[in-house]
Order: structure tokens, then sequence, then C-alpha cells
């Protein structure tokens, strides 16, 4: 045997060696090995087989102006008589870019999937189906029906359609509890990406209670199943095959699926569609007042232990609370027993109580929790309502004794008598109560707030002020308190009121 052939064998056998130590290195150990059998089947076959049949496409059209087109070329003007006038003619003849502004048909697609075989009853997203002129419901073994719109709700962004169950034999899924899914639960999308037809993709749920600020009611569910434009609209399934979310949208620089969806949760959708075939519109709950974000500042001033719930900023005028039962400057906690954690959470909590329902909401007024009876008003009626008025309430007028000061300073503002030099100087409302700032000192803590002149302070730690020395007289019993921050209700010139708090220190 020469050197060579030696070497070469040692070679081989060292490869061997180090292959097999890697294979080894790379083995997956017992502890760690997914239980697929468990909650996620190692085929979903038979699974996707059974659903493949609810879940459709939705193709619609719409008819536009030619320079409304996507792509639209505008026809050019060209001198009268110009030799090239025939041929840009006949160019742009039915292009969308004629001087006629002659019109196109501008066609989308979408998924859906049916909830009720015997109705013919469609669930889809409304921007999938919005503006349309014509819908039709594609299924899966190649029969095409026309659609009626039932109703759509922009807030949720669902859709119900209706297709005459006779015309085809329908197969139906129904919405599973979404509250019951976890991070880690397998789940299954089916859809119409790109307009392949249906297509199966597997995932997990990535996280819960997502907010992308598409709307009032953000509650998604995120998953790392594949969902692709034209999946909006389709299902989102668990592993028992129910509905438990509408695929809606995807964060994406190129339009394809990096592992980042969103569904709307059947627990939220379920409502608005039985709603809509119900009533062809929605019918929420409605409290009547203007709310914004608990920070730690302010419940630092509020005296409360941590920053939870939703402060009411204002109460609309004809609203179900504007008898007193709630306040501005109230924290509201919990509502018909269910935890106010964020200021989010409260809209979608009301939206989903039925018109008329008297609940129980817990508030924090001053520092002390109670409990007071409400009776519910609906949204739809209160938008018209709030949309009228200036979403000021009464804060209280002051003492209405001769102030000691009129001007002060104090927290890098400056502070003056609301009267009715000061009214026109600012251009304030006669109805707004309380002490104008007429200054605000450049890199104070009021400025860092985003305080502007013209606002009025109406109330300090919940308590009305209407003279500067009010004013100071709160601040300085604040700090004699110990309190590092001190909360202001301020009212803009038109009466729309909103909470700062300023530090003291």
């Amino acid at each position: 045997m020469t050197t060579k052939t030696v070497l070469r064998a040692a070679r081989r056998t060292f490869v061997a060696g180090a292959a097999a130590l890697l294979v080894g290195s790379l083995a997956v150990p017992s502890f760690v090995t997914p239980t697929i059998a468990a909650d996620g089947p190692a085929s979903v076959a038979d699974l996707a087989q059974g659903l493949l049949g609810a879940v459709v496409n939705i193709s619609t059209s719409q008819t536009v102006k030619g320079s409304e087109g996507p792509g639209a070329v505008p026809m050019p003007q060209l001198p009268e008589g110009s030799p090239f006038q025939d041929f840009f003619d006949d160019f742009f003849k039915n292009r969308g870019g004629d001087k006629d502004g002659g019109a196109q048909k501008v066609q989308s697609l979408g998924s859906g999937f049916v909830i009720d075989a015997e109705q013919g009853i469609v669930v889809t997203n409304n921007h999938v189906i919005a503006d349309a002129d014509d819908i039709e419901v594609n299924f899966s073994d190649g029969v095409t029906l026309k659609a009626t719109l039932v109703g759509t709700d922009t807030k949720t962004d669902v859709a119900v359609l209706k297709v005459d169950p006779k015309g085809h034999k329908l197969t139906a899924v129904k919405f599973g509890d979404s509250t019951k899914m976890r991070v880690g639960d397998w789940v299954m999308a089916i859809g119409n990406p790109f307009g392949l037809g249906g297509t199966v993709t597997v995932g997990i749920v990535s996280a819960r209670n997502r907010d992308i600020n598409s709307g009032p009611y953000d509650d998604f569910i995120q998953t790392d199943a594949a969902i692709n434009r034209g999946n909006s609209g389709g299902p989102l399934f668990n592993s028992v095959g129910e509905v438990i979310g509408i695929n809606t949208a995807i964060i994406s620089p190129s339009g394809g699926s990096i592992g980042i969806g969103f569904s709307i949760p059947a627990q939220l959708a379920s409502g608005v569609v039985d709603q809509l075939r119900q009533f062809g519109e929605t019918r929420r709950g409605w409290l009547g007042v203007r709310i914004q974000p608990v920070t730690d500042d302010i419940a630092e001033s509020l005296g409360m232990a941590t920053a939870k719930g939703a402060l009411v900023a204002g109460v609309i005028k004809g609203g179900p609370v504007d008898n007193g039962t709630i306040l501005a400057g109230d924290v509201i906690i919990k509502f018909d027993g269910k935890d106010i954690n964020e200021m989010r959470d409260l809209p979608r909590v009301v939206a989903e109580s039925p018109v008329g329902k008297a609940v129980d909401v817990i508030i924090v007024r001053k520092g002390v929790e109670q409990t007071v009876k409400v009776t519910l008003g609906r949204l739809e009626d209160g938008e018209k309502l709030a949309s009228g008025e200036d979403g000021n309430t009464d804060p209280g007028s002051g003492d209405d004794k001769a102030p000691a000061v009129s001007t002060a300073s104090v927290l890098g503002m400056t502070i003056g008598e609301l009267n009715d030099e000061t009214r026109t100087k600012f251009g304030i409302a006669a109805d707004v109560t309380g002490v104008v700032i007429t200054d605000v000192t450049k890199d104070s803590a009021a400025a860092e707030r985003g305080i502007q002149p013209g606002e009025v302070i109406t109330e300090i730690a919940q308590e009305s002020v209407a003279t500067p020395k009010d004013v100071m007289d709160r601040i300085g019993a604040l700090k004699e308190q110990g309190r590092k921050n001190a909360l202001l209700m301020l009212a803009s010139k038109t009466g729309e009121l909103r909470f700062v708090t300023i530090r003291m220190d």
C-alpha cells in the first residue's frame, strides 16, 4: 500500500468519524421532542379535506372611470390636425385614458367561508368587497354563484354575504371559542393567496391581543401560518376544524408572508356576524365617555397603586352617563365583571355589550373605588350625537369669590383670570370655566407636556378651580401631601377636555 493510499484511507476514516459525531450532536434529546400527535397531527390531510369545501374564493369587480384605474395613462393633448392623432386615438381607445373618460372593470380576489349551508351565508373581510359592483363566490369544485351583500362593519373589517343555497350543495363550518387559544397552539389557514385557489398552510398562534392600530377594537390573533395577499377574509382553524379567526392583515415589505399574520378573533367576529345577519348593521353598546390612558404619573396623582383602567376625559352631553353617574376624572377599572387593564380594553367590552343592558361599572373616584349602575345606549346613535357637540361637561364653578390675585406663575405657566378680555383674546367659548393659561415657559414642565397658551385649567387633582389663587392653593396642598405630580384637567378653547400630569419637584 502506497503512502497516498494510506493517507486517503485515514482521511475517509476521519471524515466518517466526524460525521458520526456531528449527527450525534444534532440528535434531539427526548425531553424536547415535540408532542405533535397531541396538539397538532403529523398530517393535516384529513382535517383539510373536510374543511376545503367550506372555504371559498371571493371575486369582485368594480367599474371605474378610465382615469381612475390603476396604471391608467392620460390621453396626450395634441395640436389640432396633428398627424399622430389617429395613432393615439387607436392606442388609447378602451384603455381608460381616452378623453371621454371611458370606464373599465377592476377585479380583485379574496377569501371567505360558509357558516350557514341552509341560508347560504358567507363571511369575509369588508375590504375584500368594499365598493364592489359585482360579487361572486367561487367554490373549490369550480362552481360559481352570485352573491348579495347582507351587511358590513368597517370597524372590525367584517362583511356578510348571501348566495342561493339551492344553486350548490354547501358545506359549512362553525365559529369556535378563540378565548381558549394559547400561544403555541396549532392553527390552519385556508385561503386564496395570489389567486392560486384553495391553499392550506399550517402554523401556530404566535401571540394574542395584538393591537396594530387598524381600528377601535383591535384584539388580533397573531400567527406564523403563511398568510399572503388573497388570504384576506379566509378562516383560521383550530385543530378540531373550528374557525377561531378571520385572516385579515399581514406585516410584510414585499406582500408575501414573513410569518407575521393577523386574524380577527372569533369571539369578536361572531357577534358582529350575528348582528349583521339579524339587522343588516351593527348595534353596539355605548357608554358615552371620552377616555385616555392611565399613565404612571396619572395613577400616582390619583393615589392609585398601579396604572390601570381608562381615565374618563369627558362625558358626552345627552349620553347614557350624562346624569352624573360617571364624571370626568373617574378611572374605570371594571366593566360588567370584566377587568379594564388598559384604555383600549374598554371600547371593545362596551361595544360587545347589548344596547339597553344595565351593567355594573367599578370606578376610582378621588382615590376611592365605588360601583355605579349604567344603562348602555347605542353606539351608532351616540356617534351622531358626539359629532354634534363640543364634548365639554360642566366641571363646576368655583366659590365665586373675588380673586386675591389676577395672575400668577406656577409650574412653568403664567395663569390668569378667565374674563371677557381673556376670552376674546384667546377665542375661548362662553361655556368654558376655570383659569386661563396665558403663557408657557420654554423647556418647563408644562411645555414638556404640550400645554399651550389659551388652554384653561378646570380642575387640579379632581378639584375645581376658578381663580389663580385656587390654583396656587391646590398646588401647595398637593406638595404638603407629598405628591410629586399634579393632575390637571385642561379644556381647549372649544371646551374639549384632556388630562395631563406635571411634575412639581
